[in-house]
């Protein structure tokens, strides 16, 4: 499966990755979900992709990683208000709605990649989620659902999650880490949150204010390396835009060619050889929500020239 077998980029998209009645002042930017799509529109590139829509998951599959107790009271609203707080959200049903609604998009994005070697979200990368509690604006793990599940019913056998996020991603690491069917890669500044961290299976932490060369060159001193030897039937990339040099919380420095060449080199060194690979967006904390949006279409830029 190779570059070769795409003819259109598909891009996994739904008007329910953000819901209604945010507050404008919040830290995250809901409307980005929406917006990246747009910026695709914008600058012409729907030629070159094909939109498809997700479901939301089954129950089973949202339960083969979080306790069914959590995600009962996550559905019914009755997470303690000091559980709550940690997430960094207020409940409310839509936003409940579109956390699954985005689990859904991850999932269908790596069935797609496992049908065309490629595909991209335009949600996805709640990477601190655990199975007991959300954490740090994410309530459901999409990228650990999605593994999970493909694992489960032997869809694929062996899965690396590429973790670029600014942040450790470290719900995914907890989730898997007795868990030799899924490799979670995890290379994140140091000195930011989460304050404790887990042990991912390969944790790469980055000093503060690394920049474009030598960021790209740490990644390709890891990134072929695990290819090579775990070979993974999947490769689930989480290409969060916060280790930008304008993001709020973020510390490191790279630019939107930095952004740029590490997504296309992630995909070209998967595609290369022969692995599909999915991708979603992660995280991204700039105020300006039409820069943000535009600065998370980068990876799907990226996957454009990659297809083309």
């Amino acid at each position: 499966m190779s570059r070769r077998d795409l003819s259109k980029l598909p891009v996994i998209h739904h008007q329910g990755f953000s819901c209604d009645q945010w507050p404008e002042n919040h830290r995250f930017k809901m409307a980005k979900f929406v917006k990246v799509m747009e910026w695709i529109a914008k600058d012409n590139l729907l030629e070159y992709v094909e939109v498809f829509q997700p479901t939301d998951p089954c129950y089973e599959a949202v339960a083969c990683v979080h306790d069914k107790s959590y995600i009962n009271k996550l559905i019914q609203g009755s997470i303690p208000p000091n559980e709550m707080r940690k997430t960094g959200f207020q409940w409310s049903e839509g936003l409940v709605k579109r956390c699954f609604r985005e689990v859904g998009g991850t999932m269908l994005a790596a069935k797609l990649a496992l049908k065309f070697g490629l595909a991209c979200s335009t949600g996805g990368g709640t990477h601190h989620a655990f199975p007991s509690h959300g954490s740090g604006f994410c309530l459901l793990n999409d990228l650990a659902i999605t593994a999970k599940d493909m694992t489960v019913h032997n869809v694929v056998h062996k899965i690396l999650i590429v973790d670029l996020d600014v942040h450790q991603g470290d719900g995914t690491a907890f989730i898997f880490k007795d868990d030799d069917s899924v490799f979670t890669f995890s290379m994140h500044c140091e000195n930011n949150f989460p304050l404790r961290k887990q042990q991912s299976d390969l944790d790469v932490g980055l000093e503060c204010g690394l920049e474009d060369k030598n960021y790209l060159y740490t990644l390709l001193d890891h990134l072929p390396w695990i290819l090579d030897t775990y070979r993974p039937d999947l490769v689930l990339y989480d290409a969060g835009v916060d280790p930008h040099q304008d993001d709020a919380l973020g510390k490191l420095n790279l630019t939107d060619q930095g952004l740029f060449d590490r997504d296309l080199e992630v995909m070209e060194q998967t595609l290369s050889r022969g692995i599909p690979c999915a991708t979603v967006i992660g995280g991204g904390y700039e105020n300006d929500i039409n820069v943000l949006s535009k600065r998370h279409s980068i990876i799907h830029r990226a996957a454009i020239k990659v297809v083309w």
